[in-house]
């Protein structure tokens, strides 16, 4: 045979996230530290988080410059400095 007590007890709501459930508050006070551990806490104390996004950096583009590059001619002004510097 089961016995059901009725009484007046005082019911504590608990919220992790959007999971919402109601334990009596005996209950949530001798188990508070396993309601803190999985993430429940009293409906009063939930404070809605609110994202601060901080602004992104531009990235730099460099541009290219449109000049070519003629290796002979940079290799022959080349030797003639180093000529240039030994003498």
């Amino acid at each position: 045979m089961v016995k059901l007590v009725l009484s007046n007890e005082k019911m504590v709501t608990l919220k992790k996230g959007n999971k919402t459930i109601i334990r009596s508050e005996l209950d949530y006070e001798t188990n508070k530290s396993v309601w803190d551990f999985r993430g429940f806490k009293p409906e009063q104390d939930v404070v809605k988080e609110t994202k601060v996004e901080q602004p992104k950096k531009k990235k730099v583009v460099r541009k290219k410059k449109n000049v070519q590059v003629d290796l002979e001619k940079d290799k022959k002004e080349l030797e003639v400095a180093v000529q240039k510097d030994m003498e």
